[in-house]
Protein backbone atom coordinates (compact mmCIF):
# COMPACT_ATOMS: atom_id res chain seq x y z
CA UNK A 1 0.00 0.00 0.00
CA UNK A 2 2.40 2.68 -1.30
CA UNK A 3 1.25 5.30 -3.05
CA UNK A 4 3.07 6.60 -6.40
CA UNK A 5 1.40 9.98 -6.96
CA UNK A 6 -0.68 12.06 -4.66
CA UNK A 7 -3.12 14.92 -5.87
CA UNK A 8 -3.90 16.40 -2.63
CA UNK A 9 -7.48 18.06 -1.97
CA UNK A 10 -8.16 20.07 1.04
CA UNK A 11 -11.02 19.74 3.15
CA UNK A 12 -12.51 23.25 4.31
CA UNK A 13 -14.99 21.57 6.86
CA UNK A 14 -13.89 18.91 9.18
CA UNK A 15 -15.13 15.10 8.31
CA UNK A 16 -17.23 13.89 10.95
CA UNK A 17 -18.57 10.95 9.54
CA UNK A 18 -17.40 7.84 11.12
CA UNK A 19 -15.86 4.72 9.35
CA UNK A 20 -18.86 2.28 9.81
CA UNK A 21 -21.31 5.45 8.58
CA UNK A 22 -19.01 5.62 5.62
CA UNK A 23 -19.15 2.10 4.78
CA UNK A 24 -22.87 2.11 4.54
CA UNK A 25 -22.83 5.32 2.39
CA UNK A 26 -20.59 3.62 -0.04
CA UNK A 27 -22.75 0.34 -0.23
CA UNK A 28 -24.66 2.82 -2.16
CA UNK A 29 -22.43 2.77 -4.60
CA UNK A 30 -20.75 -0.78 -4.94
CA UNK A 31 -18.77 -1.71 -8.58
CA UNK A 32 -21.06 -2.99 -10.70
CA UNK A 33 -19.83 -4.21 -14.39
CA UNK A 34 -20.64 -1.45 -17.30
CA UNK A 35 -24.00 -2.54 -19.15
CA UNK A 36 -24.43 -3.74 -22.66
CA UNK A 37 -24.77 -0.34 -23.82
CA UNK A 38 -22.56 1.79 -20.55
CA UNK A 39 -19.08 3.05 -22.00
CA UNK A 40 -18.01 4.21 -18.07
CA UNK A 41 -18.57 2.39 -14.94
CA UNK A 42 -17.30 3.53 -11.52
CA UNK A 43 -17.91 2.15 -7.84
CA UNK A 44 -16.49 1.27 -4.74
CA UNK A 45 -14.65 -2.30 -4.00
CA UNK A 46 -13.33 -3.63 -1.17
CA UNK A 47 -10.08 -1.95 -0.34
CA UNK A 48 -8.17 -5.37 0.19
CA UNK A 49 -9.74 -7.38 -2.58
CA UNK A 50 -9.87 -11.13 -2.53
CA UNK A 51 -12.88 -12.26 -0.27
CA UNK A 52 -13.22 -9.16 1.58
CA UNK A 53 -15.85 -6.68 2.37
CA UNK A 54 -14.94 -3.50 3.59
CA UNK A 55 -14.91 -0.71 1.35
CA UNK A 56 -13.17 1.52 4.25
CA UNK A 57 -10.52 0.74 6.00
CA UNK A 58 -9.32 3.20 8.68
CA UNK A 59 -6.61 3.68 10.50
CA UNK A 60 -5.39 6.48 13.01
CA UNK A 61 -8.19 8.76 11.81
CA UNK A 62 -7.58 7.78 8.42
CA UNK A 63 -9.83 6.19 6.14
CA UNK A 64 -8.29 4.56 2.87
CA UNK A 65 -11.06 3.76 0.13
CA UNK A 66 -10.62 2.30 -3.42
CA UNK A 67 -12.50 3.05 -6.17
CA UNK A 68 -12.80 0.53 -9.61
CA UNK A 69 -13.16 2.42 -12.69
CA UNK A 70 -14.20 -0.15 -15.63
CA UNK A 71 -14.71 1.47 -19.62
CA UNK A 72 -15.70 -0.29 -22.88
CA UNK A 73 -12.73 -0.14 -25.61
CA UNK A 74 -14.49 1.40 -28.75
CA UNK A 75 -11.69 2.81 -30.96
CA UNK A 76 -12.65 6.28 -32.83
CA UNK A 77 -11.07 5.00 -36.08
CA UNK A 78 -13.68 1.89 -35.42
CA UNK A 79 -16.53 4.40 -35.24
CA UNK A 80 -15.29 7.18 -38.13
CA UNK A 81 -14.75 4.07 -40.43
CA UNK A 82 -18.58 2.78 -40.10
CA UNK A 83 -19.66 6.18 -40.00
CA UNK A 84 -18.17 6.86 -43.61
CA UNK A 85 -19.22 3.94 -44.70
CA UNK A 86 -22.69 4.56 -43.48
CA UNK A 87 -22.72 7.80 -44.99
CA UNK A 88 -21.37 6.70 -48.34
CA UNK A 89 -23.97 3.73 -48.80
CA UNK A 90 -27.43 6.63 -47.84
CA UNK A 91 -25.79 9.12 -50.19
CA UNK A 92 -25.41 6.74 -52.87
CA UNK A 93 -28.20 5.07 -52.57
CA UNK A 94 -30.67 8.22 -52.07
CA UNK A 95 -28.73 11.15 -54.44
CA UNK A 96 -28.30 13.60 -51.41
CA UNK A 97 -25.28 14.63 -49.04
CA UNK A 98 -25.46 13.84 -45.50
CA UNK A 99 -24.55 16.65 -43.43
CA UNK A 100 -23.51 17.30 -39.78
CA UNK A 101 -26.32 16.82 -37.66
CA UNK A 102 -27.35 13.85 -39.13
CA UNK A 103 -23.91 12.29 -38.76
CA UNK A 104 -24.27 12.92 -35.26
CA UNK A 105 -27.10 11.11 -35.23
CA UNK A 106 -25.26 8.26 -37.22
CA UNK A 107 -22.83 8.25 -35.29
CA UNK A 108 -24.75 8.01 -32.32
CA UNK A 109 -26.16 5.17 -33.31
CA UNK A 110 -23.26 3.04 -34.52
CA UNK A 111 -21.97 3.33 -31.17
CA UNK A 112 -24.73 1.94 -29.42
CA UNK A 113 -25.16 -0.96 -31.82
CA UNK A 114 -20.90 -1.28 -31.27
CA UNK A 115 -20.92 -1.10 -27.71
CA UNK A 116 -22.23 -4.49 -26.69
CA UNK A 117 -19.93 -6.57 -28.14
CA UNK A 118 -16.25 -3.92 -26.89
CA UNK A 119 -13.78 -5.24 -24.52
CA UNK A 120 -13.71 -3.93 -21.13
CA UNK A 121 -10.77 -3.19 -18.95
CA UNK A 122 -10.64 -1.83 -15.43
CA UNK A 123 -8.30 0.55 -13.25
CA UNK A 124 -8.21 1.19 -9.54
CA UNK A 125 -7.93 4.66 -7.75
CA UNK A 126 -6.86 4.58 -4.22
CA UNK A 127 -7.14 7.31 -1.67
CA UNK A 128 -7.48 8.30 1.59
CA UNK A 129 -9.22 10.79 3.81
CA UNK A 130 -7.30 12.44 6.38
CA UNK A 131 -9.93 13.27 9.15
CA UNK A 132 -7.50 14.88 11.65
CA UNK A 133 -5.41 16.91 9.09
CA UNK A 134 -7.94 18.08 6.78
CA UNK A 135 -6.76 16.39 3.94
CA UNK A 136 -8.16 14.33 0.71
CA UNK A 137 -5.22 12.15 -1.19
CA UNK A 138 -5.89 10.91 -4.59
CA UNK A 139 -3.18 8.51 -5.44
CA UNK A 140 -3.53 10.15 -9.72
CA UNK A 141 -1.91 12.80 -11.64
CA UNK A 142 -4.79 12.91 -14.21
CA UNK A 143 -6.94 15.68 -12.78
CA UNK A 144 -10.09 14.31 -14.45
CA UNK A 145 -9.06 10.95 -12.47
CA UNK A 146 -9.31 12.17 -9.01
CA UNK A 147 -11.93 15.21 -10.16
CA UNK A 148 -14.10 11.41 -10.62
CA UNK A 149 -13.66 10.02 -7.51
CA UNK A 150 -14.31 13.10 -6.15
CA UNK A 151 -17.89 13.19 -8.03
CA UNK A 152 -18.73 9.30 -7.01
CA UNK A 153 -17.83 10.09 -3.35
CA UNK A 154 -20.04 13.24 -3.03
CA UNK A 155 -23.02 10.50 -4.53
CA UNK A 156 -22.41 8.71 -1.66
CA UNK A 157 -21.76 11.41 1.17
CA UNK A 158 -24.05 14.16 0.02
CA UNK A 159 -21.76 17.43 1.24
CA UNK A 160 -17.95 17.00 0.84
CA UNK A 161 -16.72 20.56 0.26
CA UNK A 162 -12.45 20.12 -0.81
CA UNK A 163 -10.50 22.75 -2.84
CA UNK A 164 -7.17 22.43 -4.32
CA UNK A 165 -4.48 23.81 -1.97
CA UNK A 166 -3.34 27.55 -2.90
CA UNK A 167 -0.11 28.73 -1.09
CA UNK A 168 1.30 32.24 -1.31
CA UNK A 169 4.32 31.70 -3.12
CA UNK A 170 4.36 30.86 -6.52
CA UNK A 171 6.25 27.40 -7.00
CA UNK A 172 7.79 28.22 -10.21
CA UNK A 173 9.26 30.84 -8.96
CA UNK A 174 10.40 29.59 -5.57
CA UNK A 175 11.59 26.38 -7.09
CA UNK A 176 13.75 28.58 -9.83
CA UNK A 177 15.29 30.57 -6.76
CA UNK A 178 16.51 27.17 -5.19
CA UNK A 179 18.56 26.48 -7.68
CA UNK A 180 19.43 29.78 -9.24
CA UNK A 181 21.00 30.38 -5.70
CA UNK A 182 21.74 27.10 -4.84
CA UNK A 183 19.43 27.37 -1.50
CA UNK A 184 17.61 24.34 -1.42
CA UNK A 185 15.48 23.82 2.05
CA UNK A 186 17.98 21.95 4.54
CA UNK A 187 15.50 18.90 4.71
CA UNK A 188 15.66 18.52 0.97
CA UNK A 189 17.87 17.40 -1.42
CA UNK A 190 17.94 17.70 -5.25
CA UNK A 191 17.91 14.58 -7.97
CA UNK A 192 19.01 14.97 -10.92
CA UNK A 193 15.98 15.81 -13.32
CA UNK A 194 13.89 18.99 -13.71
CA UNK A 195 11.58 20.72 -16.43
CA UNK A 196 12.05 24.46 -17.28
CA UNK A 197 9.89 26.46 -19.07
CA UNK A 198 9.83 29.70 -20.71
CA UNK A 199 6.91 32.32 -19.89
CA UNK A 200 3.81 32.39 -21.84
CA UNK A 201 1.49 29.79 -23.58
CA UNK A 202 4.26 29.94 -26.40
CA UNK A 203 7.01 29.56 -24.97
CA UNK A 204 9.61 26.69 -24.90
CA UNK A 205 10.18 23.73 -22.71
CA UNK A 206 13.76 22.30 -21.37
CA UNK A 207 13.39 18.43 -20.02
CA UNK A 208 16.36 17.61 -18.50
CA UNK A 209 17.08 14.14 -16.26
CA UNK A 210 20.58 12.58 -15.10
CA UNK A 211 22.20 16.12 -15.26
CA UNK A 212 23.96 18.34 -12.35
CA UNK A 213 20.77 20.39 -11.70
CA UNK A 214 23.72 22.97 -9.72
CA UNK A 215 25.62 22.85 -13.53
CA UNK A 216 26.16 25.67 -15.86
CA UNK A 217 23.95 23.92 -18.34
CA UNK A 218 21.20 24.62 -15.96
CA UNK A 219 22.17 27.42 -15.13
CA UNK A 220 22.49 28.67 -18.92
CA UNK A 221 18.46 28.24 -19.16
CA UNK A 222 18.07 29.86 -15.91
CA UNK A 223 19.74 33.25 -17.04
CA UNK A 224 18.00 33.08 -20.17
CA UNK A 225 14.64 33.25 -18.26
CA UNK A 226 13.39 29.90 -17.69
CA UNK A 227 11.65 28.73 -14.64
CA UNK A 228 11.77 25.10 -12.66
CA UNK A 229 7.83 23.95 -13.69
CA UNK A 230 8.86 20.14 -12.29
CA UNK A 231 11.77 19.51 -9.69
CA UNK A 232 13.24 16.17 -9.10
CA UNK A 233 13.96 16.07 -4.64
CA UNK A 234 13.93 13.74 -1.87
CA UNK A 235 13.09 14.52 1.52
CA UNK A 236 14.63 13.29 4.66
CA UNK A 237 15.76 10.55 3.16
CA UNK A 238 12.72 9.10 3.51
CA UNK A 239 11.10 9.73 -0.22
CA UNK A 240 11.90 10.83 -3.55
CA UNK A 241 9.54 12.37 -4.94
CA UNK A 242 9.09 15.12 -8.29
CA UNK A 243 7.32 18.06 -7.00
CA UNK A 244 5.02 20.00 -9.86
CA UNK A 245 4.29 23.68 -10.45
CA UNK A 246 0.45 22.39 -9.41
CA UNK A 247 1.98 21.03 -6.16
CA UNK A 248 1.27 17.37 -7.87
CA UNK A 249 3.45 14.55 -5.96
CA UNK A 250 4.71 12.74 -8.81
CA UNK A 251 6.59 9.19 -8.88
CA UNK A 252 6.84 8.77 -5.09
CA UNK A 253 8.98 6.36 -4.40
CA UNK A 254 9.68 5.49 -0.23
CA UNK A 255 13.18 4.32 0.65
CA UNK A 256 13.95 1.00 1.61
CA UNK A 257 14.47 1.80 5.13
CA UNK A 258 11.00 2.95 5.50
CA UNK A 259 9.49 0.17 3.53
CA UNK A 260 11.40 -2.47 6.01
CA UNK A 261 10.01 -1.19 8.74
CA UNK A 262 7.11 -3.96 8.52
CA UNK A 263 9.43 -6.56 6.53
CA UNK A 264 8.52 -8.94 9.71
CA UNK A 265 4.93 -9.02 9.70
CA UNK A 266 3.92 -12.47 7.66
CA UNK A 267 3.00 -12.33 3.94
CA UNK A 268 -0.14 -14.17 4.26
CA UNK A 269 -1.70 -12.43 7.49
CA UNK A 270 -3.14 -8.96 4.37
CA UNK A 271 -4.69 -7.06 6.81
CA UNK A 272 -2.17 -6.57 9.52
CA UNK A 273 0.59 -5.59 6.60
CA UNK A 274 -1.69 -3.73 4.72
CA UNK A 275 -2.43 -1.86 7.92
CA UNK A 276 0.84 -1.69 8.95
CA UNK A 277 1.86 -0.07 5.31
CA UNK A 278 -0.61 2.32 5.20
CA UNK A 279 0.27 3.67 8.34
CA UNK A 280 3.31 4.49 7.52
CA UNK A 281 2.78 5.62 4.18
CA UNK A 282 0.01 7.98 5.27
CA UNK A 283 1.85 9.65 8.12
CA UNK A 284 4.83 10.30 5.51
CA UNK A 285 2.08 11.43 2.26
CA UNK A 286 0.52 14.09 4.86
CA UNK A 287 3.71 14.93 6.31
CA UNK A 288 5.58 15.83 3.15
CA UNK A 289 2.41 17.28 1.73
CA UNK A 290 1.87 20.29 4.69
CA UNK A 291 5.84 20.61 4.53
CA UNK A 292 5.28 21.39 0.68
CA UNK A 293 2.97 24.06 1.38
CA UNK A 294 5.08 25.17 4.01
CA UNK A 295 7.79 25.60 1.50
CA UNK A 296 5.64 27.97 -0.79
CA UNK A 297 4.84 30.38 2.03
CA UNK A 298 1.75 28.28 3.64
CA UNK A 299 -1.82 28.27 2.32
CA UNK A 300 -3.36 30.66 0.76
CA UNK A 301 -6.27 32.75 2.23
Amino acid sequence: MWFKNVRAYRLTTPFEVTAEQLEQQLAEREFQHCSATQPVSAGWVPVLGGTTSALVHPANGRFLLRLRREERLLPSTVVREQLAEKVAEIEEAQGRKVYRKERLNLQDEIVLDCLPRAFTRSAYLYAYIDTRANWLFVEATSAARAEELLNVLRECIGSFPVVLPQVNNAPTATMTAWLAHQSLPNDFALGDECELREPGEEGGVVRCRGVDLLGEELETHLNAGKQVARLALSWEERVSLVLAEDLCLRRLKFSDELMKENADLPEADQAARLDADFALMSDVVTRLQERVMDLFGGEAE
